[in-house]
């Protein structure tokens, strides 16, 4: 992995590969969608953005969420990417910021950051791929 240049652009279509809770230790384990979540990030030129997020069709590998959404701008600050978040299928994170920190690995867009659930901080890590090459090598093992 490593981290972004200024050669970088996120901006298109992304695919959801992996969406993970990550304990202290670094331990990986599902993340609010289960095993197999599907979802789209589009990044536009002009700066806005989409996300949407579900469970697997068939609602394989439990999870607590069956639908996660949002969009609204977007920019980078260094490693930083900023979501404003303007209109939500949560409306308690209607007007904030999701701000998370970006890596690279390989074609993967790895974005992280920690969320207050249940009153505690838990760190998460969705891993996207672009949809072109997502598409071209069907729907990838997590890693």
């Amino acid at each position: 992995m490593h981290r972004l240049d200024d050669a970088f652009d996120p901006v298109g279509v992304w695919r959801l590969v992996a969406y993970y809770d990550v304990d202290e230790a670094g331990r990986t384990s599902d993340g609010p969608l289960g095993s197999a979540p599907q979802g789209m990030l589009v990044y536009t030129a002009d700066g806005h953005l989409s996300v949407s997020m579900m469970r697997a069709l068939d609602g394989a590998g439990g999870g607590t969420e069956t639908f996660m959404g949002y969009a609204g701008r977007w920019h980078l600050e260094g490693a930083r990417m900023v979501h404003e978040v303007a209109v939500s299928a949560h409306p308690h994170i209607v007007g904030t910021d999701m701000v998370r920190e970006v890596e690279l690995d390989g074609e993967d867009l790895l974005l992280g950051g920690t969320a207050q659930i249940e009153g505690r901080p838990q760190r998460r890590l969705l891993r996207w791929r672009r949809a072109a090459a997502f598409e071209r090598t069907g729907a990838p093992a997590a890693t």
